[in-house]
């Protein structure tokens, strides 16, 4: 599709060259023509001559306006297919990473890279608006019930079955990729929700009558020149109105005087929306929020908005503003129609730009499915117990041909599973596997994953610790906060899923293999779920105390000579092999 639209790029860019070059023959040739004719001294010739330039002037740079605008649709359709490809080659993507919606203190955000820099925010995003990015950083970091996980599965199938349709949708909204953008309906959402100081009473009709009454006089005035006086009575009355109302004009061209050329845009693409066949539920009731009563049509509406705002603009003209409110009151007759307007569509308009949002973030979801066709949905069940099992599952942020896939089963139980392993062996990433595909489950998405069934829960990860200068928060404080946290966590009433790797680190090793014992005792005893993964071996003995609870896993590797081999596959029973003194040996460090 790319080359496609490079070809139909240099097409308008030929088309746009020969109209400019029409443009500047029309002016001087009519110039020329215009001149011609006052030499018949006939007034009627000269203006009629006028006329006819003007109005085909008109007419060329409205079509070259139209080839714009379709020069510019296939630039971006060309720049989000070229993203499309820079991110299955390389993860490259030119929408936000997500990096606003970081946070360290969120129960797994942070530990399973879900937003900013090369995250799973980074990989999925293909929304333009800021309420898109909003809505999906919101999917990610909050699991979804099962009813509506199962629902977005369904819209993110179909529409990922209509691929170029797709493309087109972004391609028309890829103009508001840009903060100046979003800026202009961040006003228009708080001028819908802006109550006018003061009502208009008469106004609204005084305006519908003053022009009749201003140009009458014109005319007649033709006749009969005394009528001019009456000119300067309403011409006076607008002033006085213009200037009252002022302070309104003013705030409402401070909330949304941005808005006027950003909703033309977004008109088109809530056009898209009306007129595409969706036939799953969700796409469904997304696409009736952009209907209102009356089989009122939102793009026209939007549209309408567009037109009323850039007419506000006007104003800005230094000769024709003060003519248009001397003779029509135009900032107030334009005040009037806007807030008629807000009156009509307020519900609307709001409604619209959140179902907007979801539809962006569905189409963000179906992006993965069409890009990784070989990745599955997974199977929400809702049984009593826990339930991750998942066959051939990878990380998705790993490149396939790096990944390496394992396979995990629990299936309706309760269970700590503890993974030993040496250094480099694979646990981390493990554990980050299991976490960040159980949060593309939860948000709808497909999943790196050959099958996949899950049950509803909460994940929380404890792997980065951190401390913090600023805070006077040591290593240690920050792990104990942790552990706090998840305590408090496994208080609520929903199923919780914890993944823990290498606890209290911040400690001696006495101290760490008894309180890591002891947190997992305590952790057996409120019936709480999850992977603890450690490097103390003898964590892996409270499998014996605690046969029908805890479970033990490993990663090993293969030592020939100097060499270490690792083939990152999950294994069951306990690690009997180490590194970290064949790692230490060759920094030249030898262990006695």
């Amino acid at each position: 599709m790319a080359g496609e639209s490079e070809k139909e790029i240099k097409r308008y860019e030929g088309l746009i060259n020969r109209y400019s070059f029409l443009r500047l023959f029309v002016l001087g040739f009519g110039g020329f023509i215009i001149w011609q004719t006052v030499s018949y001294e006939k007034v009627w010739l000269t203006e009629a001559a006028f006329f006819v330039v003007v109005i085909l002037f008109a007419w060329l740079v409205s079509r070259q306006s139209r080839f714009d605008k379709e020069k510019q649709f296939y630039t971006s359709l060309k720049k989000v297919n070229e993203n499309e490809t820079g991110s299955i080659l390389n993860q490259e993507n030119i929408y936000s990473d997500g990096s606003a919606y970081s946070n360290d203190r969120h129960d797994y955000s942070s530990d399973l890279d879900i937003v900013g820099r090369a995250s799973l925010f980074s990989l999925i995003n293909r929304c333009a608006t800021l309420s898109g990015n909003e809505r999906l950083a919101g999917w990610l970091l909050k699991p979804a019930a099962n009813p509506e996980i199962r629902e977005r599965q369904a819209a993110v199938k179909e529409l990922a079955s209509k691929a170029d349709w797709k493309m087109k949708f972004q391609a028309v909204l890829l103009f508001a990729n840009s903060g100046s953008n979003n800026d202009g309906i961040a006003g228009l959402m708080k001028y819908l929700n802006f109550i006018p100081d003061k009502k208009k009473g008469w106004i609204p009709i005084y305006l519908k009558l003053v022009p009749w009454m201003f140009f009458s006089a014109a005319a007649l005035a033709y006749f009969y020149p005394p009528l001019l006086l009456f000119l300067f009575l309403p011409g006076i009355i607008n002033i006085v109105l213009v200037l009252s109302q002022q302070s309104d004009v003013n705030k409402t061209e401070r909330m949304i005087g941005k808005a006027g050329n950003t909703l033309s845009h977004y008109s088109e693409a809530f056009r898209m929306l009306e007129n595409e066949q969706l036939t799953s539920p969700l796409c469904l009731r997304l696409q009736s929020e952009f209907k209102g009563n009356n089989n009122i049509v939102l793009s026209e509406q939007v549209k309408q908005l567009s037109i009323l705002l850039n007419r506000l603009e006007y104003r800005m003209n230094m000769f024709v503003g003060p003519l248009l409110n001397i003779t029509m009151a135009w900032d107030v007759k334009q005040l009037i129609a806007i807030e008629s307007w807000k009156a009509e569509n307020q519900r609307l308009i709001a409604r619209s730009f959140d179902a907007l949002a979801s539809m962006e973030s569905l189409l963000s979801i179906a992006g993965l499915h069409i890009n990784y066709p070989e990745w599955c949905f997974p199977e929400m069940t809702d049984q009593e117990h826990y339930t991750l099992y998942a066959k051939s599952v990878g990380h998705p942020l790993i490149a396939a041909e790096k990944r390496v896939n394992n396979n995990f089963i629990l299936e309706n139980e309760h269970k700590i599973d503890i993974i030993t392993g040496s250094n480099m062996a694979g646990k981390s990433t493990f554990l980050r596997t299991l976490g960040i595909n159980a949060v593309l489950a939860f948000c709808g998405a497909p999943v790196c994953a050959g099958e996949m069934k899950i049950t509803n829960m909460q994940i929380f990860t404890y792997m980065r610790i951190k401390d913090s200068l600023n805070e006077s928060i040591s290593t240690f404080r920050a792990e104990l906060n942790r552990l706090q946290l998840l305590l408090d966590v496994l208080k609520g009433s929903g199923k919780v899923y914890f993944l823990i790797d290498e606890m209290l680190r911040g400690t001696n090793s006495a101290d760490k293999y008894r309180g890591s014992k002891a947190v997992i005792e305590k952790l057996i005893s409120q019936g709480a779920v999850g992977i603890v993964a450690t490097h103390d071996l003898q964590i892996a003995d409270l499998e014996q105390k605690y046969p029908g609870y805890i479970r033990n896993f490993y990663f090993d590797i293969q030592v020939q000579g100097n060499e270490m081999h690792f083939d990152y596959k999950l294994k069951e029973g306990a690690c009997k092999t180490f590194n970290a003194s064949l790692l230490l040996k060759q920094l030249g460090i030898d262990i006695i």
